[in-house]
């Protein structure tokens, strides 16, 4: 310990102690980063005083390292990682998670440090194999109240199910997922009378997840008796998952007050315990919260619970007794960074422009892009993506200023020259219109209006002549005209097919991401053109669908913050979505073409959330839209069923695309399905033949 530290008789007690969470952005083995990033929040906290730092699951390496974690080298240069942030904990204790080697295989491991020195490793026991997680594909699960040693960094230390106790503060560890079992372990540390459990966690942003989370914490530390410290990542680390970077520390005896301009506090949960949490969503490259915790008063409450009966005797051969003092923390009131927007009535809307705003800086920022080049049609899809750019930067500027957004970006050419938001925006965003001779007036002036409004860089082009040069190729090769009553879909898919070689020329030249347009309605159906408007080295919104997403951009015309609403989108807000790809005379919608997007998104959920084949899919809909006739419901129902299998390559073959939520059709992480399938023909003839009965047919 430091100087300051005094020694303490086994006959003391730690009365107090300050506990730390750190969120961590960090980027799979990006070894000097994610150290560099691990250094400094340790300092914060040694700065504020902190004993006890949680650091996130798997830090060191990167959570996302994939099949990379089979590579013998990662542990071992984790390890030369654990290393080197040693010497930077001296006076403190520090939790931070790497992969280590033991026996052959591979653990999630948190390696525990006590002054400088490695005093032990903690193995996960709960390995996280569903959704987007494929943890036993690498590691495998530490059994139960076993402990066994593994060395690291030369020389021999405990690994397992074990008990800290630095100087009489005992300590245990739920790993992220060991949390979310029904067989906690905490449950077996509260029997064993630990006084603080540490949760370093990896877990990714999905809307309304932050309840669940607070409620894993509270309720942890109100069942075990214990002070529970979360800590988890930051940011969009490896592509696809965005980690919000929600940090909590919660205890009996933990007092708080809100942040100055944060807004109302919830400082009380419905279990009772006290919750501090740090910000969402933040654009710093690391977050730090941080309490004093009256370990006496977490102590009396417990022997004060008459159902608690501690396991007597303890098995001593769990606990692990570090050379170390943990000095008294004053009591104060903790600070909670909780945003009034969290609170509002549009958190879902919040969470959505937030999580996809940072999810875009950061894969700009690691894939060291120039920027974005979005085709802007004037419709719904393309206006979403150029606001979350113009969101992304205006949230940014205001949580770490231009100067900051400019340090974070240095790698972009001329961003030093910007003078405001908008600047910027006009340095990182083309947008491009490319009309046929189908397109419109309103879809043109839309495009224009949004792109001016967040200050993009916009170009007009006339794409025609080269549709039609395509369609004079094919006329002559088949010897025959190309006619829309008998070639409607070649017709429709050669204009969007078109649009691609000059987006994608636009991002090759000025070095640019181009993002891909479709959102998860489409992916569906597969109402989309392979290689048109699914073009793009990554597909921001394919994990959210087409009713949401025209309700979010209405609220972001209309009733977002001033300081970051767009009125330009009532230009695209008042349009009914439209592909534009046939004659005008035609009038083409996509619910026309489909159905509407409202029954869309729900045939969606109830077969990809909740799992239901057509005819359960239908009887549910007749109870909850008996204003739709049967038949129009089932005909809807086909549709649906029969194109979503159909177009299973389509999804295949898109861009990557963000995880938001437990519908994602992504498959190569969510959804895994056949390619090449029976589609579903059996159980769409058990729908029509229970329509058949009522003497009715699909139509």
């Amino acid at each position: 310990m430091n100087a300051q530290s005094h020694s303490r008789g086994s006959h003391d007690r730690v009365r107090s102690v300050r506990l730390g969470a750190a969120a961590l952005n960090q980027t799979p083995l990006d070894w000097d980063g994610n150290l560099r990033r691990a250094r400094a929040a340790v300092d914060e906290a040694r700065a504020a005083k902190v004993s006890m730092l949680c650091l996130p699951e798997l830090a060191l390496s990167g959570y996302g390292c994939e099949d990379l974690f089979l590579s013998p080298f990662l542990a071992s240069t984790a390890a030369e990682s654990l290393e080197a942030l040693l010497p930077h904990t001296e006076g403190m204790v520090v939790a931070v998670g790497l992969p280590v080697h033991h026996a052959g295989v591979l653990f999630n491991g948190v390696a525990v440090i006590a002054d400088c020195a490695l005093a032990a490793v903690v193995a996960k026991q709960s390995l996280a194999g569903d959704g987007i997680h494929y943890e036993p594909r690498w590691f495998r699960a530490w059994p139960s109240r076993v402990r066994d040693v593994v060395r690291l960094l030369g020389r021999e230390v405990p690994i397992g199910d074990l008990r800290m106790d630095f100087g009489g503060v005992t300590m245990g560890f739920e790993i992220c997922e060991d949390a979310w079992v029904a067989k906690r372990p905490g449950a077996a540390l509260a029997l064993d009378s630990v006084d603080v459990i540490f949760n370093p966690s990896a877990s990714h942003f999905s809307f309304g997840k932050r309840e669940v989370r607070r409620r894993l914490v509270a309720e942890g530390s109100r069942a075990f008796g214990v002070a529970y410290v979360y800590a988890n990542l930051l940011g969009n680390e490896a592509g696809r998952a965005i980690y919000d970077g929600h940090t909590l520390i919660a205890a009996p005896s933990l007092s708080v007050m809100p942040a100055t301009g944060a807004g109302e506090s919830t400082a009380r949960t419905s279990a009772g315990e006290a919750v501090i949490e740090g910000p969402r969503f933040s654009f710093r490259e690391h977050v730090l919260v941080h309490a004093a915790i009256d370990l006496e008063e977490i102590r009396a409450r417990r022997a004060a619970t008459a159902s608690f009966t501690p396991r007597l005797p303890r098995d001593r051969e769990l606990f692990v007794h570090a050379p170390v003092n943990v000095p008294e923390a004053p009591r104060e009131a903790a600070i909670s960074h909780v945003s009034a927007w969290e609170h509002g009535p549009d958190v879902k809307h919040e969470e959505f422009a937030r999580a996809v705003s940072l999810g875009l800086f950061d894969y700009l920022r690691k894939s060291r892009s120039q920027g974005f080049v979005v085709s802007l049609s004037g419709g719904a899809d393309s206006a979403a993506i150029t606001s979350l750019i113009s969101w992304m930067v205006r949230a940014s500027a205001a949580e770490i200023g231009l100067t900051g957004v400019r340090a974070r970006l240095a790698h972009v050419r001329d961003l030093g020259t910007a003078a405001d938001e908008k600047a910027i925006v006009g340095r990182l965003l083309t947008t491009v219109y490319q009309s046929t001779i189908n397109s419109g007036s309103v879809t043109k002036n839309a495009a224009r209006a949004v792109a001016e409004a967040v200050g993009a860089k916009h170009h007009e082009v006339d794409v025609d002549a080269l549709v039609k040069g395509y369609i004079a190729l094919a006329e002559g090769a088949l010897g025959r005209p190309l006619a829309w009553q008998t070639d409607d879909i070649a017709l429709q898919n050669v204009q969007a097919r078109v649009r691609s070689p000059s987006a994608w020329m636009l991002a090759n030249v000025e070095g640019k991401l181009l993002l891909a347009t479709s959102n998860r309605s489409e992916a569906a159906v597969g109402y989309a053109t392979m290689d048109g408007d699914t073009s793009g080295g990554l597909s921001p919104i394919a994990g959210i669908d087409k009713h949401y997403l025209r309700s979010w951009l209405r609220w972001l015309e209309t009733e977002a913050d001033v300081s970051l609403r767009i009125p330009a989108l009532a230009a695209v807000n008042v349009q009914a979505p439209t592909a534009e790809l046939r004659p005008s005379d035609k009038k083409q919608t996509d619910e026309d073409d489909l159905m509407p997007y409202d029954v869309l998104d729900r045939i969606e959920r109830l077969t990809v959330r909740d799992r239901h084949a057509p005819l359960e899919t239908f009887e549910i809909l007749r109870l909850e839209r008996p204003e739709i006739p049967a038949s129009r419901l089932a005909l809807w129902v086909e549709r649906f069923f029969t194109l979503f299998a159909r177009n299973q390559w389509k999804r295949e073959r898109y861009a990557p695309s963000f995880h938001l939520d437990d519908e994602s059709l992504d498959p190569k992480t969510f959804c895994r399905l056949p390619i090449l399938s029976g589609g579903f023909q059996r159980e769409l003839g058990e729908m029509r033949a229970a329509l058949a009965r009522e003497g009715e047919t699909p139509r």
